[in-house]
């Protein structure tokens, strides 16, 4: 059995001295775990970075049977392209939530389009916010959408400020006057509108990251991944800096 595809690497492991298990989310097979021979060797463990996009062939036996990979580099590694630990921290965190959260073999074609177009965001200057939209995004093909179009109590389509951590919808100012304390904080930016200071992005990650942890990590008795919880660390440092410098 054989097929070809393209693929980005989202984890890689040690498997005896010199081969390696990696697995790739493709864009038609979905996520699939195979070995990689020499894939702990100089050579080729540049080319298996995380988040580098790959054409694969697989081969095997029987579909059951562990697979075996040939990888050859698409374009320029994104590992290659970033150096900054925010940036850093947001590529691994992505690949590690599709590593825990896909299951093998099932297509996703709308998250492959979707970690293409994050890894591109990373190397831009709105790249915290690409981040926070890509999770909006995963939890939507994971069947977890929020619903911020209007307001879960008025209505209202405008002046939306929160979003109620038990259904996901959306809470205008008016109506959630009351009950602040017990909501989540809609950043400006994931509603239509302005980019914000580094406290939406402090807040974008803290709504996200709510319904991450409810819906996804939770399923499979698993905290947030390390890299996530480390971005959320470095925006809030973020944070309180520019309010620092602001007074």
């Amino acid at each position: 059995m054989e097929w070809q595809d393209e693929g980005f690497v989202l984890n890689r492991r040690s498997h005896g001295e010199t081969a390696a298990i990696v697995s790739i989310l493709t864009r038609g097979h979905g996520r699939h775990a195979g070995l990689i021979h020499g894939g702990q060797g100089a050579r080729k463990s540049g080319l298996l970075q995380v988040g580098s996009r790959l054409n694969v062939t697989w081969r095997g036996r029987l579909s059951e049977h562990l697979r075996t990979f040939e990888a050859d580099p698409v374009a320029t590694n994104i590992g290659y392209n970033i150096d900054d630990p925010g940036r850093v921290a947001a590529l691994q965190a992505a690949t590690s939530l599709l590593h825990m959260a896909l299951p093998e073999r099932e297509p996703y074609p709308e998250l492959f389009d979707g970690f293409e177009a994050l890894s591109d965001a990373l190397v831009g200057e709105a790249w915290a916010h690409g981040y926070i939209f890509w999770e909006f995004a995963f939890l939507q093909s994971l069947g977890f959408s929020l619903d911020i179009a209007a307001c879960a109590v008025t209505g209202a389509t405008e002046d939306l400020t929160h979003v109620s951590p038990r259904s996901g919808r959306a809470v205008c100012a008016q109506a959630a006057e009351a009950y602040q304390d017990r909501l989540l904080k809609l950043p400006p930016f994931l509603a239509g509108g302005r980019y914000g200071g580094e406290q939406d992005l402090v807040d974008g990650l803290v709504l996200t990251g709510h319904f991450l942890e409810r819906h996804v990590t939770s399923t499979h008795n698993l905290p947030l991944p390390q890299p996530r919880i480390r971005l959320l660390e470095i925006c809030r440092a973020m944070a309180a800096q520019s309010a620092s410098t602001d007074s």
